[in-house]
């Protein structure tokens, strides 16, 4: 409806009801619509009228819906829902598309009973708004659906970032107070089994699609609740889309592909956000379809698409701080499970320790993630991490365990550019003297500069060296191209053993 018939209607029913109204002059009024990102900026919604107002003593014209009008419509729609919708909201036989489906057309029939003069869009970003608020994440929501965004950071209730493309930005959505963004997190958190108050603060958990979730309350969060949502995709990401992104070259595909089929235990290595999680996803893909997995993490993540698959979560505590079951308890009983393959989301404790005794004792073949900025530092920090353990052993005892259980290390990097790339393909030798000898077989290219944009030209380079564990190969029948270790043209960008 265009603006001079909304103002004429509400003419019509303002002589109807005895009120005389006078329009002098074109309106100009301040309309304000909802955010983009489905939040709303507003003040503690009031109990606002839905007629138009007017100003007393003085000829106006009707306004149209403030914010204050809108925020409080919302509130009463979803009352309003609430209250027909009734037990229909927790009925496990409804799925969440009927739900969703049956709640629009309940808010459509409300909306339409407030009488309040809206545009198409007005009323499509109101129903929208509170089915997000009542069956979704509220303003989160629409940043979920986003294929686009990467990462969701809410510094507080009037604050969210997220991540397009490597990229931080600020987005106009908001929640309407902190105790939306409480409830969020609840709702977030109580669908994984998980508890989040003054007692217990801080939460990890996950959605339904695997995306990793942090929450964290006051009184640990002083400006008000935080939340970090780190997206997967709906579709997991294979070698094919890594090697289209840059992450890695066909012929470094070719030799991780051998690697995992050989049985070679991997370490992948990184900072946080680098993509850790998806490359032991991908490097997950190369496991054979006829081997048993058992896959253990703080958090459900890894997307592993063979069938022959037992998943195990660790669990915290209880209110009365008892009941919790470790990453460390659960590898220890996972040697019992007769696994062929091993896959330990993230070694962040003494869990470490039991993951090496597991590659040097049978399980070959085993993947993991550890927190470093290069080779050299993944294997210090796990001598770190055994020593978290409590057992007193000898720095010496803890770099042979290391030397001998793992072959090769894999490390991924997030440059300043926003790309995330593969910057050493890295084996494990063994020891000499006291110490653990690494050779590179692909290190990232950075002399190739960068563009006009800021993105790197480079990709990661052979060596040219030929790793020991070839030989391991041939002796399992696994042919690997001899291209996939030419060296480049220039002699400067290989690297000695270290």
């Amino acid at each position: 409806m265009k603006l001079s018939e909304r103002i004429s209607a509400v003419q019509d029913r303002a002589q109807a009801s005895g009120s005389n109204v006078a329009v002098l002059e074109p309106p100009r009024p301040a309309v304000v619509p909802p955010s983009q990102d489905g939040g709303v900026r507003h003040t503690p919604a009031q109990q606002a009228p839905l007629t138009p107002t007017y100003d007393a003593g003085t000829p106006s014209v009707p306004k149209a819906p403030s914010v204050d009008v809108f925020a409080a419509m919302k509130l009463r729609a979803a009352s309003a829902l609430f209250e027909k919708m009734g037990t229909r909201f927790n009925d496990a036989a409804v799925t969440e598309k009927e739900l969703r489906a049956t709640a629009k057309e309940e808010l459509t029939r409300i909306i339409d009973a407030e009488q309040v003069p809206l545009t198409p869009e007005e009323r499509t970003r109101l129903v929208q708004d509170v089915a997000d608020d009542v069956l979704g994440f509220g303003p989160l929501q629409r940043l979920l659906d986003d294929p686009a965004v990467t990462e969701i950071m809410v510094n507080r209730m009037d604050q969210i970032y997220v991540e397009r493309k490597g990229k931080l930005t600020l987005t106009e959505s908001r929640f309407s107070s902190e105790e939306h963004l409480r409830k969020v997190i609840e709702r977030i958190v109580s669908k994984v089994g998980r508890r989040i108050d003054e007692s217990s603060p801080l939460v990890d958990a996950r959605l339904e699609d695997g995306s990793r979730v942090n929450a964290v309350i006051p009184p640990l969060a002083v400006g008000g609740s935080s939340l970090t949502i780190r997206k997967f995709s709906k579709t997991p990401l294979t070698v094919r889309n890594l090697i289209d992104f840059g992450t890695l070259t066909p012929e470094m595909a070719e030799l991780l592909n051998a690697c995992v089929k050989a049985k070679l235990n991997i370490i992948v290595s990184g900072g946080t956000g680098t993509g850790k999680t998806t490359l032991l996803n991908v490097l997950s893909s190369f496991l054979p379809s006829d081997e048993r997995i058992v896959t253990i993490e703080d958090a459900v993540e890894l997307q592993i698409q063979q069938q022959h698959v037992v998943r195990l979560e660790s669990r915290p505590p209880n209110t009365e701080g008892k009941g919790a079951v470790t990453i460390r308890e659960l590898l220890r009983n996972s040697l019992r499970m007769r696994p062929d393959r091993i896959v330990v989301g993230e070694v962040r404790g003494g869990e470490s320790l039991d993951m090496l005794q597991a590659m040097n004792t049978g399980h070959d073949g085993s993947l993991s993630t550890v927190h470093s900025n290069s080779p050299r530092d993944a294997v210090a920090r796990l001598e770190t991490l055994v020593l978290m353990a409590g057992m007193d052993l000898p720095l010496r005892a803890i770099r042979e365990q290391i030397a001998s259980a793992v072959n090769l290390i894999v490390q991924i990097s997030r440059l300043r550019d926003g790309s995330r790339r593969i910057t050493h393909v890295t084996e494990v030798q063994g020891m000499e003297g006291d110490i653990v000898t690494l050779q590179d077989a692909f290190v990232f290219d950075y002399s190739a500069g960068v563009d006009a944009h800021g993105r790197f030209l480079g990709k990661p380079v052979a060596t040219g060296i030929r790793p020991r564990f070839i030989d391991r190969f041939e002796d399992l029948g696994i042919h690997v191209s001899p291209s996939v270790f030419a060296g480049p043209q220039n002699p400067a960008t290989q690297t000695p053993g270290r």
